[in-house]
């Protein structure tokens, strides 16, 4: 009897779907989602600036600590963290091989160009960069406080502060707020009909859905620069 050798090996389920279309967009649905829960929870969190400086720098102490005693500190932190940097790994990763899948399957443009998809849908990639660069200068700028100039390290409240007391940082927050709004109203939208969620009777609810999500999340983080800037929370 011939053994099997390590060319007669078939590829794992997870691999198989992975490399598959279907299994891609159903990571980006998946992940997408993961990173949707943790925007809805921080614009909450961010929120709390407008209750003064006492329970947002506690808020920000808070999340150092939850999970005591059964966890360290930072812990949890940490494991949000990890979840998240996977999540935007495996999205962004996705969402560029499946870019360059529509690409190589009609490598020659249409001749007549009609715009059929939202403004939304084709912007969905841009966005994306731009959310990503975005996420890099906001860890630098709140995170490590490496290009936040008046940062104070321990003082969440007045950090926040600092930032949107200038016009770059407003400037870099609304533009990358706009375009996470955008994202979200398709990104929600796609990962409900890659999920199985949508049909004709749902269709209309979920539309609404997707608008009223990003619009909220939208309002509710360019609500905290524009805070700052007219004087509301100082």
């Amino acid at each position: 009897m011939a053994l099997a050798t390590r060319t007669d090996r078939r590829p794992s389920l997870t691999r198989t779907l992975w490399r598959s279309t279907v299994g891609k967009k159903t990571v980006m649905a998946v992940t997408g989602l993961i990173m949707l829960g943790y925007l809805v929870a921080h614009m909450f969190g961010n929120l709390k600036i407008f209750f003064g400086p006492g329970d947002f720098n506690a808020y920000g102490h808070w999340l150092r600590t939850m999970g005591e005693p059964f966890l360290h500190y930072e812990w949890a932190l940490w494991i949000v963290r990890v979840v998240l940097l996977a999540a935007v790994v495996l999205h962004g990763v996705s969402a560029y091989q499946l870019s360059r899948r529509d690409i190589k399957a009609r490598p020659t443009a249409y001749v007549h160009k009609r715009r059929r998809a939202s403004y939304a849908t084709r912007t969905m990639r841009w966005g994306g960069i731009i959310l990503g660069l975005f996420i890099v200068w906001h860890l630098l700028d709140l995170t490590t406080l490496t290009v936040n100039e008046n940062a104070q390290p321990g003082h969440p409240y007045e950090n926040v502060v600092a930032t949107f007391s200038t016009p770059y940082g407003n400037a870099v927050y609304i533009t990358a707020m706009l375009a996470l709004g955008l994202h979200v109203r398709h990104g929600f939208w796609s990962a409900a009909q890659t999920l199985g969620a949508g049909n004709a009777k749902r269709d209309r609810i979920l539309k609404t859905a997707a608008n009223a999500l990003a619009l909220v999340l939208t309002a509710g983080f360019i609500s905290v620069p524009v805070a700052v800037m007219t004087g509301v929370v100082s």
